[in-house]
Formats: structure tokens, sequence, C-alpha cells
């Protein structure tokens, strides 16, 4: 199997990604005499006062009024099956807990690039998460925001991988690796789903998860071929990465009642394993031999970083309920 490995400069894909989100910025409205709105008003009056004609010397502050379900993949169509709900929970929580991971490195990744990098990456889970989440929670009445914010760790379903804590930038793109890796694969087959939400969702995710490999694997090169101590870094978070995958491909009874509408998680193995394969091999890293854990996401055994990461991602829902802004 052939993987690229382009290590040419990425910067304006890295920095921009397949599908950065678009955020509504407030928009100025142009003086009506032409002056600068910040600047001296043409009639003597106090910039900072009130205009003599009655308007605001700084403009109008605007949004974007678009709604934001406008941007959620399935339509408004909603979940009558309680193991759909549960499956699209199951994936809701994954994005939405490697989102929240990810958006730790901005201000803090080793270089500019990849503060937008990976805050884009984190944007297009967060993306993913709140279609998946706002399906399931059409089932029983809830909100996308209240299955985020106000259910305690021991409901959420997330698999253990999406949950390690982020340590130092190798760890980050091992997790980044096998879990994109995963994805990718798990997206393109859910494309093809029964479910129309399931398989709208999947197929707007698998563009995007494709860039997120792709950046994966590129510095997965770099970091394994680089200097002796970033190979040294690479291979310390993939030893403490790897246990974790397993869990992504143990088949439940779930799986069994969603046939056609699910995708069976043991047959991405093989697909999985062979791009990581090929992808440690082009810098002579072997694949770790090392003991599948025992993680237990899916049925609320959660590991224990998460607990501190929800923490963090709920005080302000929860100390302000109902608040808008």
């Amino acid at each position: 199997m052939s993987i690229s490995t382009d290590h040419g400069d990425r910067s304006l894909r890295q920095a921009q990604g397949p599908g950065a989100a678009s955020v509504a910025e407030p928009v100025e409205a142009a003086d009506p005499h032409g002056a600068d709105p910040h600047g001296a008003d043409p009639h003597g009056a106090d910039p900072h006062g009130a205009d003599p004609h009655g308007a605001d010397p700084h403009g109008d502050v605007s949004l974007d009024a678009r709604e934001l379900a406008a941007e959620l993949a399935g339509g408004e169509d909603r979940a009558t099956d309680p193991d759909v709900a549960a499956y699209a929970m199951r994936l809701g929580d994954d994005a939405l807990i490697l989102a929240q991971n990810l958006c730790g490195w901005i201000a803090r990744a080793p270089e500019l690039e990849e503060d937008v990098a990976l805050g884009n990456i984190a944007l297009d889970l967060l993306g993913h998460a709140r279609s998946l989440l706002r399906y399931a929670g059409t089932y029983d009445g809830r909100t996308e925001d209240d299955l985020a914010y106000w259910r305690d760790e021991r409901d959420f379903r997330s698999a253990w991988l999406f949950e390690l804590p982020n340590g130092d930038f190798a760890h980050t793109i091992a997790r980044q690796l096998l879990a994109s890796a995963y994805l990718l694969e798990l997206y393109r087959e859910l494309a093809a789903s029964s479910d129309p939400v399931l398989s709208a969702v999947a197929a707007k995710a698998e563009k995007e998860v494709d860039y997120h490999r792709d950046h994966a694997v590129q510095w997965t090169l770099r970091l394994a071929g680089g200097t002796e101590e970033s190979r040294r870094r690479f291979l310390v978070g993939l030893d403490d990465t790897w246990p974790y995958l397993d869990e992504l491909f143990r088949d439940e009874l779930l799986h069994d009642r969603l046939e056609g509408i699910a995708v069976r998680p043991s047959t991405l193995r093989g697909r999985v394993d062979e791009v990581l394969a090929a992808v440690l091999a082009e810098e002579d890293v072997a694949v770790p031999a090392i003991p599948a854990s025992s993680a237990g996401g899916r049925e609320g055994r959660h590991h224990p970083a998460l607990g501190p990461l929800l923490a963090e991602m709920q005080v302000l829902a929860r100390r302000h309920p109902g608040a808008t802004w």
C-alpha cells in the first residue's frame, strides 16, 4: 500500500483545512458621510459621543442571522429507533471529546500554523459531533447542547483513544494518526448506510477526515524521520497510545441489531492496520506489539482524563444555565 510522503510546504492547506469553519463576524456599518467612524467627526462632534445626526459614530453591529441548524448535515429528520440514536451518540461523543482535546493546543502548538491547523481539525470534528448528537437527541427530545453539557461522565459513550490527554505534541500526533485512520475508514463505510442522516453526515465527514489523516501522516513522518529526540518522543507516544486502538473494533449486540445501518467495527480492522503499517514502515518504525487495553468507554467506564475534560467543557453552561449571548 502506498502512502503519500510529500514533505513539501503545506502551510496553506494546514492553515485553512478542507472545511474550515465559517464564523460570523461583526460587520461595521459605513459612516454615511464617508468619514472614518473611529476618527474625528467631520462636523466637529466628539468622535466618541453621540453623532449630531443621530447615528452611532461607531456604526451598527450586526451578526450573520443564518440559523446554526443550517450547518448540520442530515437535515431535520428524527431518529425513531433507540438503537439508531444510541449509535449516533457513540459516534458523536467520539468526535466531541477529540475536538475538545485538540482545542487545548490552540496558542500552545509548536508553531503558529499548527495552532490554526489543529484548531480547524477540532472545528471539523465539532461539526460532526453537532450533527450526530442532534440526531441522537431527536429520539427523546434532547438537543445537542443537552447531550454535550448536561450528561455526566458515566453517560458518555466515547472510546478511550479519544479521551487520552494531549501529552506532548508527539503524543497528540500519535493519537491523531490512529484516530483519523480509523475515522476515515468508518465514514467511508457509513456513507453507504441505509439511514439517510447517518449517510449524509458520513459523506461530509469523510472529506474532512481525509485531510485529518493526511495531516497526521505528514507529521508522523517528520517526527519519526527527524531528529533523534523527535523520533524518540514519537515512539514513546505511539507505544502509549497503541493499546487503546483495539477498543474501536469491538463488535456489540447494537451492531447486530443495526445491520445495514451501522458499520460493524471488526470489519474495519484490516484496512486500518494496513494503513498504519504502511505509514510506519516509511520511517522504519515497527508496529507496536503491546497488549490491548481493557478500556470500556462504550459501557460508561472512562479514562481518568475524561472527568477533568468534561468539567472544563461544561462549566460555563452549568454555571449559567439558560444563558444566551
